[in-house]
């Protein structure tokens, strides 16, 4: 009967305890890099667009600016994808500060107009295909979002505040997980994921209600902010020396920021149960004093 090969040697191997730990959906709080083939795909046609205009100094100078300008477009593109994601991820969001993907179809379209020029000299030609180009180009990726989401109501100025503590909560996090990246090893990166996904549901439960920021607040700076600097430092130590005794201690850090994590999201949980319950006795007492009759 085949088994399952594990040990030392294994990536998940006897020297990681955490990774013994069965999760009950190994895909949970896995994320898809929003940047897919499309997006990578436009990189492509500004290199032709180069070797196609080696015949004259004029064309070549037109070409790098046109390429320049793609190549520029594509990059604001996979920056605005990846902003909208985390955008749409967020229960309460700010809407980006620089609306990156229509401006990359401004640049687009401004790319094809100046590559256009160069088969079609004038102005109506290539200021065709440029408005063409940037139609196309907002159609196929849409535009950034534009109002800002889950602010509405009297407490509008308390959900702006979470929304700039999540974000900076969210920039640790991409610290850390690009840090780890550069082990190598896909078993602490799958680790620092884990710890990823127990940090994101708090900080959907503070979303949810506002108030409990100031009791959440140090989890989303002071030890986000430790968990950073400590993944930077490991992630130096372990490409130097590959030490055992680093990795084991910063696997011990991350089990004790998850647990710590994951009781405060519990802790927040039930006290908004417990705040839920007594609305309720209240509203239930109302009733009987008006005289209508609760089960």
């Amino acid at each position: 009967m085949a088994q399952r090969f594990g040990g030392k040697y294994s990536p998940q191997g006897d020297d990681d305890p955490a990774m013994h730990e069965a999760s009950a959906n190994p895909y949970a709080g896995a994320r898809v890099d929003p940047v897919g083939f499309k997006a990578n795909f436009l990189f492509l046609p500004a290199l032709p667009l180069l070797l196609m205009s080696l015949g004259s100094a004029v064309s070549l100078f037109l070409a790098i600016i046109a390429a320049a300008s793609l190549t520029l477009g594509n990059w604001l593109l996979r920056e605005g994808l990846r902003a909208e994601a985390a955008y749409n991820d967020r229960r309460v969001a700010r809407r980006p500060a620089f609306p990156r993907k229509m401006a990359a179809s401004l640049l687009t379209g401004a790319g094809v107009a100046i590559a256009a020029y160069r088969f079609e000299p004038g102005l109506a030609g290539p200021l065709l295909y440029g408005v063409i180009a940037t139609i196309l180009h907002s159609a196929a990726f849409g535009i950034d979002p534009l109002r800002d989401k889950g602010m509405e109501g009297a407490d509008s100025f308390q959900k702006t505040r979470v929304a700039t503590a999540v974000g900076e909560a969210e920039e640790y996090l991409k610290a850390m997980k690009t840090a780890i990246e550069t082990t190598g090893d896909r078993a602490l990166v799958s680790r620092v994921e884990r710890f990823q996904s127990t940090a994101r549901q708090l900080f959907r439960t503070v979303e949810d209600d506002p108030r409990d920021l100031a009791t959440a607040r140090k989890y989303l700076t002071v030890y986000l902010m430790g968990a950073r600097d400590a993944t930077i430092k490991f992630a130096d130590v372990w490409r130097r020396n590959r030490s055992t005794d680093a990795r084991a201690s910063y696997l011990a850090l991350l089990d004790d920021l998850e647990k710590n994590f994951a009781a405060r999201n519990k802790t927040l949980l039930l006290d908004d149960r417990s705040d839920l319950n007594i609305e309720i006795d209240v509203l239930r007492e109302r009733l009987q004093r008006e005289g209508v009759a609760t089960e």
